[in-house]
């Protein structure tokens, strides 16, 4: 099938593209810029075989072009915690304007495949049973939830959400929580590293988030129903005893504030709906990341 990734140029969506063309999809992304070098990096050989597409995600304009001619969408395109929270208003229309502009289109055009994402943000840190999120992002996220709810009330338009949270891998390297890959990456480079942040929460795996997209694309669509996708739960301190593991020599250590995340939002009803999702352990993905950064020294 033909699938727009909007967003597609980032570290998931390229790990997401590089999935989606390796099983001969056709795959378009919609960003606002060229290709980065650790775009091409992560999809190798298989980029020249994957259309890009500049636009603004806030433009319906821009996202309906976008999306014309594709049977499936996985909106993926948003602006972090951070910017949410220094720009509440460009917060807004990156993070929810564009997730109904991607709505729209989708129903405007037929597409019956639609993914998005939202964020283990939108639970509050005092508060792992119910979403009531504390920050700008978080609050963007839940309400994308509540109109993809309303897109399927309204008009039968179905959808999947997931809610990653700490996702890590080779490629992640900007954003709040990007510690743990940006920690091995230090390791692999024999550089000194804190992770800024202390805490507990769930960590997973670049390759089991685009697998659950890929899942989310094949499967009958019905409803509009949302994922937790919380990885293995631990800490910094977690984190760095399996660097330490793959590297012995590896001068990495923890500081900073307390991370403001709920610590176990647990997968809920995930496995139940996508029983052959893979789940793997934070020593193998903390392994692959290190290597990955080595090779590509």
């Amino acid at each position: 099938m033909r699938v727009l990734i909007t967003g597609g140029g980032g570290f998931i969506g390229a790990w997401l593209a590089r999935r989606l063309a390796e099983k001969r999809n056709q795959v378009r992304i919609f960003e606002p810029g060229p290709s980065s070098p650790l775009f091409k990096k992560i999809v190798g050989p298989l980029n020249s075989s994957i259309e890009w597409t500049i636009g603004d995600i806030a433009s319906s304009q821009s996202v309906h072009s976008a999306m014309a001619g594709c049977e499936a969408v996985v909106h993926l395109a948003a602006i972090l915690a951070p910017a949410c929270q220094a720009d509440p208003l460009k917060g807004a229309m990156v993070n929810l304007v564009g997730t109904l502009n991607v709505f729209n289109a989708a129903l405007g055009l037929k597409i019956k495949r639609v993914a998005f994402t939202s964020s283990a943000g939108v639970y509050n840190p005092s508060n792992e049973a119910t979403p009531l999120p504390i920050t700008h992002y978080g609050a963007f996220k839940l309400a994308c939830e509540g109109s993809a709810r309303a897109y399927w009330q309204d008009h039968g338009l179905a959808s999947i959400g997931f809610r990653p949270f700490i996702v890590y891998g080779y490629g992640r390297e900007t954003g709040l929580t990007a510690g743990p890959s940006l920690a091995c990456r230090a390791a692999a480079l024999g550089e000194t590293y804190a992770i800024p942040y202390v805490g507990t929460a769930g960590l997973i795996y670049v390759d089991d988030v685009v697998a659950a997209y890929e899942a989310a694309l094949l499967r009958e669509p019905s409803g509009s129903r949302v994922f937790n996708l919380p990885g293995e739960v631990g800490s910094n301190d977690n984190v760095v005893a399996a660097i330490h593991a793959v590297v012995p020599q590896s001068k990495i250590s923890v500081g900073g504030p307390l991370l403001p995340f709920a610590q176990d939002i647990g997968e809920g009803e995930l496995r139940q709906v996508f029983p052959d999702l893979p789940a793997t352990p934070l020593m193998d993905g903390i392994r692959r990341t290190v290597e990955l950064y080595r090779e590509n020294a």
